[in-house]
């Protein structure tokens, strides 16, 4: 292991080039190690081969060839600040060398500060936070919570969502990834959310698909029994599951919903919170104050595990006596709250909210407009700031999906081609089921990002080629 960490921290010197120094010996030490003894999520063990990654820095990592990849899925859409961001390096090392660790029930500066930054930016009626190591288990808490202070079991949640692999998240899950792990949490119940290209309702515009929309979430209260429903957890911008921006009014509508009934409203924060569509958090662009959020991934770009709940004043309220049966031995880590801390500090000091707002009106919205109109395989874009969805069609008019619902095998392989054409060019993309999403670092450069978009508008070629059959 010190050989392979000392080959991958090996770089040639030319012009600034941070490639590592190609090492076949070290790649076939990582994958022998890998294929013989890591067992991977979400995969059939024998049928991956996972790429040996030496290094990265910003938004782009080598594998030990020396191949470069601009990163446009932020690895799982949670490297906001990129590969070795020197700042959350120098934080998370720093604070090893004064206190590596120490447990959730004392005090601790990082993890005070961190909290207290993280309900400055969630806006009035936000003070606490709890800590968890991830998004699964802070929706798992968040749950837990709504369900302690109403009284009431039952979850509401989408078709189209995913919010953990634990087991009452992967119960609110809506995509296919719930289907193996059923029975699980059995009070939980799903109905469709607003998607305008797809419409559930046949609406034939943004608003109106907020009013069926609602409607429906309506009936779905009612016929499930409101006083038996303890929240509603909605994913702000639905992610992996399409990258699917609420139509106008309809986060206010959930609301009014969840206040007149008396619901919880969690906003599942965990992928598009902490600047990835140039908001703190997803939720402020929509003028819309849920009662819990939970977050992790960009609060410190994965560099060491941390999600959490930030908990309104009225829920909080309610574990003033009354205590929460609830906890984590590396809740609120310190290693994790150094580099959360740090992100604060960057987020601020380089602007980061407002260039990727800037980046995504004045780069990625007009360049992915326009492969629309010159690629017959694309049928819808959307998204915000950067974070984006190319939806790819064989018929731009029936809306037939370029490849069907969870496809695998030979039905992927068009979006399968896609795929591998970005990554012949040094792109690697992030796709699910019939889409391309952009979701680049939020420190990509200019450059950069130009360069990747016009990987992926040539790759868009080979879903071409596949309209009409």
């Amino acid at each position: 292991m010190t050989d392979t960490l000392a080959t991958a921290a090996a770089y040639t010197d030319l012009s600034g080039d941070r490639r590592p120094l190609p090492d076949s010996d070290a790649e076939a030490r990582v994958r022998a190690d890998d294929r013989g003894h890591v067992f991977h999520s979400w995969s059939a063990q024998a049928l991956i081969d996972p790429l040996p990654v030496a290094a990265g820095h910003g938004a782009t990592f080598w594998d030990y060839s020396g191949n470069a990849y601009l990163d446009f899925s932020s690895q799982l859409v949670n490297l906001n600040l990129g590969h070795q961001h020197p700042d959350l390096v120098e934080a998370i090392q720093r604070q090893a060398g004064r206190l590596a660790t120490i447990q959730p029930s004392m005090a601790n500066d990082v993890r005070g500060e961190l909290a207290r930054r993280i309900a400055a930016v969630a806006g009035d009626g936000f003070e606490k936070v709890f800590f968890t190591n991830g998004g699964a288990d802070a929706n798992e808490n968040a749950v837990r919570m709504a369900r302690l202070v109403t009284g009431r079991r039952k979850v509401l949640s989408m078709y189209r969502s995913y919010h953990g692999n634990t087991t009452t998240a992967i119960s609110l899950t809506g995509d296919p990834r719930r289907w193996p792990n059923e029975p699980g949490d059995g009070s939980t119940a799903k109905f469709f959310g607003p998607y305008p290209y797809r419409s559930a309702f046949h609406a034939s515009s943004p608003e109106e698909e907020t009013q069926r929309a609602l409607e429906h979430l309506e009936q779905t209260i009612v016929l499930e029994g409101a006083s038996t429903i303890a929240a509603v957890v909605i994913e702000t911008i639905v992610g992996t599951n399409g990258v699917l921006v609420p139509p106008p009014g309809y986060l206010a509508g959930v609301r009014e919903l969840c206040t007149r009934f008396g619901i919880v409203y969690i906003a599942d924060e965990v992928m598009v919170g902490f600047g990835r569509v140039g908001e703190w958090f997803a939720f402020q662009a929509f003028d819309v104050q849920p009662d819990l959020i939970t977050f992790a991934k960009g609060v410190n770009s994965g560099y060491v595990p941390l999600g959490g709940v930030v908990i309104s004043d009225r829920i909080a309220a309610h574990f003033d006596t009354v205590s929460f049966p609830g906890g984590l031995t590396y809740s609120g880590h310190p290693l994790a709250c150094a580099a959360g801390v740090a992100t604060f500090e960057v987020f601020e000091r380089d602007g980061i909210l407002e260039r990727v707002r800037d980046l995504g009106a004045r780069v990625v919205e007009p360049r992915l407009n326009d492969m629309a109109t010159r690629h017959a395989s694309v049928g819808d874009v959307r998204g915000m700031g950067l974070f984006w969805a190319i939806e790819l069609v064989r018929d731009r008019e029936t809306r037939e999906q370029l490849v069907p619902f969870n496809a695998s095998g030979a039905d992927a392989a068009p979006v399968v081609a896609v795929a591998a054409a970005c990554k012949r060019e040094g792109v690697w993309p992030f796709t699910h089921f019939n889409r391309v999403h952009v979701a680049p670092p939020l420190v990509i450069t200019e450059d950069e990002l130009v360069r990747g978009l016009d990987v992926i508008d040539r790759a868009l070629s080979a879903a071409d080629e596949f309209v009409g059959h």
